[in-house]
């Protein structure tokens, strides 16, 4: 947990592998996850690095197994998923594994080769059986003693009727005698299109043709499936008489450029029959043979499916190997490689253990070494976490990362996090529905953590599962002490409270108000929270709860103000800073302390001292002195109006010097932290100039200047704190920049402690929204539900009590619930946070195969 308060201590290391066992050694501190390694060829392109090949050949495996992934889902075949993973497999097991994705995608290439084949074939049989049966009608020569073209002529004259378009002498030509026959008989094509391109087709035929074809048509009743994508279509069979070769030709093409299938089909019934007969003994077979094609492409899948998981988890870990090994330089001799890498330093044996054991499983002599580096380099930030913290430090690291070795404010989060939301979401009620989803987001974390759902809102509130737990929890509390539960009160320690009027007043006087200095009060009060007799009278309850929630909003906001302060004392004395002690430090707790702290003492100075009850006029409620002109007139200075009674505008004693005193003292810390820092600094360094030449024998023997080595120790110790976070290195700066600088932060400081004071009201202003809201929601909703008796008041209070319920959820659990979640969110970010807090830090992001395959499996899933 010490990591938690302040970031790992990081070394940068320089890594020397052997070219046999850099692959095995990699491989080991990938299932480790500690060493974040850093790119030592900047300038070469990604294609002219060492194992650009390799890599290639994990990304033609890859898109393989993703082309089997996708036949797989097709077919909706489960892919076993153990939750374990396969080590990295050797470079030789990777002949292998290609060899048996090749084998795979042929096969299964081939087959699907086959079924489409074999299904377009099964397709135009079975479209050639339906225009075989829905053309007979067409056919019928001895239907009512009629031969063709008289019944062509009575069809043309039904389908005049139906459209409504007259058909002349052209239009009808074709069916007359003609000279050089006795009969005529009219050609045709018969097909199959597109039910809804059917209106269109018909409508060109007519307009291309002049009218003179006749087109009849009939739905295929059930859908037949496209071969190319497995889509289910709806057809229509046609058939169309013309005249003429040239009309044939017209009529060719407008079915080309429809994409009407046209089929042969005989005239004579016989020739039909026959034909019918042979189609659907073929489509018969074809049926035999595709449901044979379609058994073996599942068996192929199935046993794909098996260990496709496994198969991509030792692809993209060999992909990972080598994308790190090209990360690394080659020595002059080509045998050995040689990283840079951060590692933590109290894990600095465990990768060690980790190296020699990749060198052992690989078969290599030569032990790889491992060496600290010197360096001014910023290192990572690193902040060990578990499923627990790992929300609260996502809230942090979402403002800005931690500088190195800088104050982490994730373990203070835990506690005043949930604590500040449940001010504002107080309700007992609202705070245990919101519990209780939490508490079965952890109970059941390992079943739902496995089923990886892309819902992106279901995996927020998973992901924040134990923050939503204690902001239900703490939510809880506080409505316990708001004695707030659904808008109402809980009794359970019994009032201290006697109401003496009868129940028509209670119940129609709103502003009924109760005395505290008579019989009405007990003298004891209610052991926790709110006594439940403030229900009685709504509108007094609100004139009571809105000072009381306004006055505990700042008091919080204060402590938590002073506490950001002190947690950048911490900083402070790790970075051994005292320059920033004694000139932002101490100032900034003085001025907070004089003004702000001082105002939150008069809140419970006047709670203590004045009372309804006392019998001295100057202590009694009526003459309790406003906190707010008190604290405005105290920092202007100017004197409080007395009318000359007996009520007194001081709280106590020599209060009026005392408060010129603070005052006077506050303002004083503002020229002290604008100036005494920039002062120091050039203090300091007109000293360092002046000092005289103290020359000195080094290790060798050889005396050296002494200005030259001051000059280095200067630079390095400036330099060593600005890596580390804390940042009072100012050596390179202009005094003026550093003026500018100071003058921006005692500005920001100042403004903000007023600004900030004045944030934290959002407490008191969303606890009163979400009480009145609830309030709301019960008198004009679930109250309706009570006023009617028997059964049908049974059935009434059902209805109203579901919707009521939707709507608690819905608004004042989930809306509600994400505005206090985002205005505690803020307090944190620029309130609290602002105090201490530089997040000028980069994450430590070390070669993780765990990281890199959620990675991959949430990208593929998307």
């Amino acid at each position: 947990m010490g990591s938690l308060f302040r970031s790992e201590e990081m070394s940068l290391c320089q890594l020397f592998l052997q070219s046999e066992a850099a692959y095995a050694c990699v491989s080991e501190l990938g299932e480790l996850g500690l060493v974040q390694f850093r790119d030592l060829n900047p300038d070469v392109n990604a294609f002219q690095r060492k194992f650009v090949n390799e890599v290639r050949r994990c990304d033609e495996m890859e898109r393989k197994l993703r082309y089997l992934e996708k036949e797989i889902k097709k077919d909706g075949i489960p892919m076993l998923d153990t939750g374990e993973s396969p080590e990295a497999p050797q470079p030789r097991e990777m002949i292998d594994l290609e060899a048996t994705f090749e084998k795979l995608e042929n096969e299964l290439r081939e087959v699907n080769q086959n079924a489409e084949a074999l299904k377009r074939n099964y397709l135009e049989l079975t479209e050639l059986k339906h225009i075989l049966r829905k053309t007979q009608v067409f056919f019928d020569e001895q239907e009512g003693g009629m031969h063709t073209t008289e019944s062509m002529t009575r069809a043309l004259i039904t389908d005049e009727s139906r459209t409504g378009k007259a058909m002349g002498p052209v239009q009808l030509g074709f069916l007359e005698k003609s000279q050089d026959t006795e009969d005529y008989l009219p050609c045709f094509v018969a097909g199959v299109i597109l039910r809804e391109r059917l209106p269109a087709f018909e409508r060109m035929l007519w307009r291309a043709c002049r009218g003179n074809v006749f087109l009849r048509q009939a739905m295929i009743e059930d859908p037949l499936e496209d071969p190319s994508n497995g889509d289910k279509v709806y057809k229509s069979v046609f058939i169309i008489f013309f005249q003429g070769d040239q009309l044939k030709t017209r009529v060719k093409k407008i079915c080309e450029g429809f994409r009407a299938t046209l089929y042969p089909c005989p005239e004579a019934p016989t020739d039909r029959r026959e034909m019918a007969m042979g189609v659907m003994t073929r489509i018969e077979d074809l049926h035999t043979v595709l449901g044979q094609t379609q058994d073996h492409r599942h068996r192929v899948l199935v046993a794909a499916a098996k260990n496709l998981k496994n198969w991509f988890v030792k692809v993209r870990k060999i992909k990972a190997i080598y994308h790190t090994l090209n990360l690394f330089n080659l020595d002059v001799t080509q045998k050995c490689l040689i990283a840079e890498c951060w590692v933590p330093l109290l894990d600095f044996e465990t990768i060690q253990i980790a190296l020699r054991r990749g060198t052992e499983r690989s078969g290599s002599s030569v032990p790889p070494i491992l060496n600290r580096m010197e360096t001014f380099e910023d290192p990572p930030t690193y902040n060990r976490t578990n499923k627990f913290t790992h929300a609260f430090q996502a809230l942090i690291n979402a403002y800005g990362v931690a500088s190195y070795r800088e104050m982490n404010p994730a373990p203070y989060t835990i506690i005043t996090f949930p604590f500040l939301f449940a001010v504002m979401f107080g309700d007992l009620g609202h705070g245990a529905i919101m519990a209780l989803f939490g508490l079965w987001m952890v109970l059941k974390e390992k079943p739902l953590a496995a089923k990886k759902s892309d819902n992106e809102i279901w995996n927020i509130f998973f992901g924040g599962r134990y923050i939503i737990f204690l902001m239900g929890v703490f939510s809880m509390y506080t409505g316990f002490v708001y004695n707030d539960i659904f808008s109402k009160s809980l009794n359970v320690f019994g009032s201290a409270w006697s109401i003496n009027y009868n129940t028509s007043t209670v119940m129609t006087n709103k502003a009924l108000q109760l005395d505290p200095k008579g019989l009405d009060y007990a003298q004891t009060p209610y052991p926790i929270g709110l006594d439940p007799v403030w229900q009685v009278a709504p509108l007094n309850k609100i004139i009571f709860q809105n000072a009381y929630k306004m006055k505990i909003s700042i008091i919080f906001g204060v402590i938590h103000m002073l506490f950001g302060v002190f947690v950048g004392l911490f900083n402070h004395r790790y970075f051994k800073n005292k320059m920033a002690i004694y000139c932002e430090f101490i100032p900034q707790v003085i001025f907070l302390v004089f003004l702000f702290f001082y105002m939150t003492l008069l809140m419970f100075i006047k709670w203590t001292k004045y009372s309804a009850s006392s019998e001295t006029i100057a202590m009694s409620a009526g003459c309790a002195p406003s906190i707010l002109i008190t604290f405005i007139n105290m920092v202007l200075f100017k004197a409080p109006d007395n009318d000359g009674g007996d009520c007194s505008p001081y709280m106590f004693a020599g209060q009026a010097g005392l408060q010129k005193f603070l005052v006077i003292i506050a303002l004083l810390c503002v020229p002290w932290m604008l100036l005494a820092k920039p002062i120091l600094i050039m203090r300091s360094r007109k000293e360092a100039a002046h000092q005289p030449i103290a020359p000195y024998s080094n290790e060798n023997g050889d005396a050296e200047g002494g200005v030259l080595n001051q000059a280095n120790s200067v630079t390095a110790q400036g330099a060593q704190p600005q890596q580390q976070g804390g940042g009072h290195g100012h050596d390179n700066e202009e005094m003026s920049e550093i003026f500018i600088h100071q003058g921006i932060h005692t500005i920001e400081y100042v403004l903000g402690s007023v600004s900030h004071t004045a944030s934290y009201l959002r407490l008191w202003a969303l606890s009163l929204a979400h009480a009145q809201l609830a309030e709301v929601l019960w008198n004009m909703v679930l109250q309706n539900g009570l006023k009617q008796d028997g059964w049908i008041g049974g059935i009434a209070l059902w209805a109203v009590f579901a919707f009521w319920a939707v709507l608690t959820v819905g608004i004042l659990v989930l809306m509600e619930g994400l505005s206090a979640f985002l205005h505690t969110l803020r307090l944190h970010w620029v309130e609290f946070q602002s105090k201490f807090y530089a997040g000028l830090g980069y994450a430590f992001q070390p070669f993780s195969f765990e990281v890199i395959l959620e990675t991959s499996s949430s990208s593929t899933e998307d």
